[in-house]
Formats: structure tokens, sequence, C-alpha cells
């Protein structure tokens, strides 16, 4: 039993309406359940009850046993001074306000439909499950209630990524082109390199990158350098000098400081996202476009971005991985699907913030991008495709993601549009 358990049954009415008593034999009459409150303080507010013929107004709270009103210590906190009624699962002692006068008890379990306790278990029966609790069932829910309850998922994972956003804002003193320049890095890192990425923007103010912005070398210098990517004395490469160089003279004139940077991994990467690559990729698109931040924040559209982040890496890079090693000739230019990334993971999230930072709404906008970019491969997505539900765009593989980690993973079914539908 669980006390979010207790709520949605409050909360749906799911509990018998007449012939309710008090443990104290009082006659209870539910006039107005009240708002559910997710924040702190007691669980439903404004709730109007009829208790032995006399109306009272206030709150409601919720327990699984009487006695954690005073594990809780709700007798020491005003907030619960209101609270009209206490609802739990097990009386097992009567409970008092700070003023000593005793708050009628309503005990639950006494008017719970048998068949919704037993849809209750069958939900979080871990023997019949491999993937998530309502894996048997998630397909028979119905396909408007589950495209409207993405569609809120995208948005609430979206609200958690502009929360690094805003917090990149507030570090670069609101410059929004160093956080576009960090937010870029990390995107680029991927998985592995992300960190390193990170600590990079962190390092190396945008002002100082901009500077170099129509000489790619110099670009490259800045990035190779600061992440210790020239620090191999038996590199004899002549384009690996020059940039050691170039890089040794830019730290002297800019005073830079590459200590908290950490270095990047090669080790279980596919060639083409080796830092070297994606560090030259980067210099070449902020060389491609001087006002990089406002074209970013104004595409509208998939093809637009296509076009906008069309860049390749340095000639250089053609025949080469990493410094001094030479490879076959290919051209290591972003693909679709690495712009895909950074769509959904980077300037997306940017332009989400920066339009509510002007006091924008671009919601529209976002879903009109977000469903054109093709979904995402991954196990999570692939899991909930075998159990019947279909996943179209990047919109919803982002939300699929946000349901299995936030929702599915925490047993949080009874906060979940799909779970309160399956025991509705």
């Amino acid at each position: 039993m669980r006390e979010d358990l207790l709520h949605f049954i409050w909360k749906y009415k799911k509990l018998q309406l007449t012939d309710l008593e008090t443990t104290q034999g009082e006659r209870v009459s539910l006039l107005d359940f009240g708002t559910h409150n997710l924040l702190a303080g007691p669980d439903f507010f404004n709730a109007k009850i009829n208790i032995d013929d006399q109306v009272w107004a206030g709150n409601v709270e919720m327990h699984l046993k009487s006695s954690d009103w005073y594990a809780h210590h709700h007798e020491e906190d005003e907030n619960y001074n209101n609270v009209i009624l206490h609802v739990v699962w097990e009386d097992d002692g009567e409970v008092f306000r700070n003023d000593n006068s005793s708050i009628p008890t309503l005990e639950l379990r006494k008017y719970i439909p048998l068949q919704l306790l037993q849809s209750y278990q069958k939900l979080f029966d871990k023997n019949e499950t491999r993937f998530i609790n309502c894996e048997k069932d998630i397909k028979d829910v119905d396909d408007f209630l589950v495209k409207n309850w993405l569609e809120r998922l995208y948005f609430e994972r979206l609200e958690a990524k502009a929360e690094f956003v805003f917090d990149l804002l507030k570090k670069s003193n609101n410059d929004w082109e160093q956080v576009l320049f960090t937010l870029l890095l990390k995107t680029f890192g991927l998985k592995i390199n992300g960190a390193s990425f990170l600590s990079l923007g962190s390092a190396l103010d945008f002002s100082v990158f901009r500077k170099q912005q129509e000489n790619v070398f110099q670009m490259e210098s800045l990035l190779f350098g600061m992440t210790h990517l020239l620090e191999d004395e038996e590199v004899l490469d002549e384009n690996y000098i020059q940039l050691k160089k170039e890089y040794a003279y830019q730290k002297k004139k800019y005073n830079l400081n590459d200590k908290s940077v950490l270095k990047p991994q090669f080790f279980k990467l596919r060639p083409p996202n080796f830092p070297t690559i994606r560090l030259s990729q980067l210099a070449n698109l902020y060389a491609t476009h001087s006002s990089l931040f406002q074209k970013v924040v104004t595409a509208a559209g998939v093809d637009e971005m296509y076009m906008l982040f069309g860049v390749s890496a340095s000639p250089y890079w053609n025949n080469h991985f990493t410094f001094g090693k030479e490879s076959k000739k290919n051209t290591k230019k972003l693909t679709p699907k690495f712009i895909d990334l950074l769509m959904v993971n980077a300037i997306l999230p940017l332009q989400f913030c920066y339009a509510k930072y002007q006091g924008r709404d671009v919601n529209e906008s976002i879903i009109h991008i977000i469903s054109k970019i093709k979904k995402e491969e991954n196990t999570v997505v692939r899991n909930f495709k075998t159990h019947g539900l279909v996943v179209a765009s990047a919109q919803e593989s982002q939300a699929l993601l946000q349901l299995y980690n936030e929702y599915c993973t925490q047993n949080k079914c009874l906060q979940c549009v799909i779970g309160t539908s399956l025991l509705r």
C-alpha cells in the first residue's frame, strides 16, 4: 500500500460516497473533495465536508497510518491547523492539532471497492512484468489520451533541459552567445565527452573565441589546446606543430587557463565521433556563420536547421581521425542524424528558453519542428514499441524517455495518465 493510492482514490472519488463515518462515529458527507496539492502542505486544499450536520471548509491530509501525523511533525506546523479531516488507511491513534483540538479521522480501507485494490495490486505485481508495470495493458489505453499525455511529457522534459540552460545563462551573466557556445560544446561531446567539452565551455570565454571567428585554424588551436590535445611531444605532424605554436601564442596573449578542462576520451568511440573531428566541425560551424546565435533562435523548420548545420571538419581531417595518422579519405560532414541530436538536445531547448526570457510562447513552433525530426533509436523506445506504442517522431521518443525515467522506473503510476486511466 502506498500513500499515492489514497490520493488517487480521493481525487477520482473511487470510494463509497454514502454512509461514511469517522472513526469516532460521526456521520460524514463529502461536499467538495478539494484541490490536489503537489507542493508542501496538506494534500488537498479547500475541501468542504459535512460532519454530523456541521459543514466544515478547509484542508484534507492523508497518511497510511494516523500516527504518521506525528512522525511528520504536523502538530508543530501551523500549515496544518486548518485540516478538517484526516484520511488514513489505518487508524492507529487519535490525532490533535497544535491547539489540542481533535481532528476527525476517516479510515479509508472500509470504503474501497475490492476490484480497485485487485487492479492496483496487479499493476504493481513485479512477477508479471519485465519492462514496466503496465506493459500488458498499455496498448489498450485510448490513443488520444496517450498522445496528449506524451505531448505534456515532452514539454516536461523540455522544462528539465531548460533548467540547465538558465543555469548556464546565470553563470555567463546573461550572455546568450556564451550559452549557445557551451550548449553546442556539450552536445558535440555526446555522452562520453560531454563533461569534457562542457568544462571547455566553462573555461573559454566566448568573446575570446569570437575574435578568431574569421580564421578556422586559430579557432581549432584554441579548442584543441584548451582540451589538452596538443600536448603529445612525439607527434611530428606539421599541422599539429603549427596548431601547438598558435595555441601557445593565444594562451599567452589572452592569459588562458586550461587547468580545469577535462581531457576528452577516444576510447569506445567510433572514429567519426572522435573529439578531434567534433571540435573541428564546431570551429567550422562558427567560421561559416558570423551571427550563429541569431540564426539558431530564429530557425523555424527542420530543413533550415539542416542547411545551417551542414558543415564539415577542416580539410586536414579528410584523411585523418587523429593527429599524425592518415586514414582513408572521407569528408567529415555533420550527418542529418547528428543534426537531429543537436536540435533535440541543444537548439530547441535554447529556442524555448530564449522565448521564455523574452516573454514569448513558442510551444507551437517547437512542436512543429520536433514532430518533423526522426525518432531516436534506443532500448527504451524499442521496448515501448514492442508493447504497442506508436513512435512517429523525436517528440514521442523524447516523451517516452521522460515517461520511463521519471514515472515508470520510480513506480509513479498513479501520477501517470496511463496508469490512472487503467485504474479508473
